[in-house]
Order: structure tokens, then sequence, then C-alpha cells
């Protein structure tokens, strides 16, 4: 077993209906400590794509974050079934980090770390960068279709940190 996610006094994304009925049975968020336990196995595939190997890269993109809020670049054109080495530099003085989704699912992961700020989560598709540093995220963009990233560390999202990724269907060659 693989623990994916620990809530401490927040809400994990995906757990909204069970943190809703503790607090209905009179437990309060700050009191909620949940820990998710999944099967390890084959990655989990999401809407956007997958988690991937690096021996499967087919290749880099650097992608820049600041304190002015902003992604640079801020759009990514990606071939179905590209796999991507995403390295992801801090260049401020603040934490932020990147998370892959669609439009909808960062919204409301965004609304989530409003309320809840103290949330902890590791999912595969996203990734923590303190200031300065670079960590990378190795990832399969399997499904065509227009996503997103975003930072969702509060306030940042809603000041305008999220870019978008195109997957476009794969060529034929």
């Amino acid at each position: 077993m693989q623990v994916v996610g620990r809530m401490r006094g927040g809400l994990r994304s995906g757990m909204m209906g069970t943190v809703l009925l503790a607090m209905a049975a009179g437990v309060s968020a700050h009191q909620a400590d949940i820990e998710v336990r999944l099967p390890t196995g084959p990655a989990e595939q999401t809407l956007w794509g997958v988690v991937a190997e690096d021996s499967q890269v087919d290749r880099e993109v650097l992608i820049r974050m600041d304190d002015q809020m902003r992604f640079h670049p801020g759009h990514l054109q990606v071939e179905k079934g590209e796999t991507l080495r995403l390295l992801i530099r801090n260049e401020g003085k603040i934490m932020h980090e990147l998370v892959l989704g669609t439009a909808q699912e960062l919204a409301e992961h965004a609304q989530m770390m409003e309320l809840f700020p103290g949330m902890e989560h590791d999912e595969p598709w996203m990734v923590h960068v303190p200031p300065g540093q670079q960590q990378s995220l190795v990832w399969t963009f399997n499904r065509a279709g227009r996503f997103e990233f975003g930072c969702l560390l509060p306030g940042h999202y809603q000041a305008g940190m999220r870019g978008q990724v195109q997957v476009r269907p794969a060529s034929h060659h």
C-alpha cells in the first residue's frame, strides 16, 4: 500500500463529501485526521494523462514561475502520447507549486485551498517548488484536449497563476 494523501486540519481533493459528513457529525475540519491508502500498482489514469518514468521522456520543457503570479511559458503545445519532463523552476522568494488538471478540477481545488490552507497533498500530477529551487514532473499526455496547470496555494490561482496545455491528436506519419 502507498500513502497518497494525508489530511490534518484540511481537505484533500476528492474528499469533500467525507469531510462534510464528518463535520455534520460534529467533527470540525481541524479535528479531521484522514489518511488515504491506495494499492501500489499501475499509474492512475486521469483525464489529462498519466505519470511516466524518466526513460519515457520525449522532450523537456522549462517552466519558470515567479512572485508576479505567472508561469513562463503560460501555454504548452503537446502531441497526444508525448511524454514531457517539466522542469519547474521557482524564481520567486515564496513557495509555489504546479498542479496539472482540468480547468474545473483546478478551480475547485484552488477554492478548497483557500478554505483549508494547511491541506497536504502529494499526487503525481503536482509538485511544490521552494523559492530558488527546481523540481521536475514527468507526465504522458495521452488524451487530446485542453488542460490547465496552476499554483493552488491560497490566492495564487485567483491572482492568475495558471497556464494551459493544448494536447493535439497524434499526427500520423
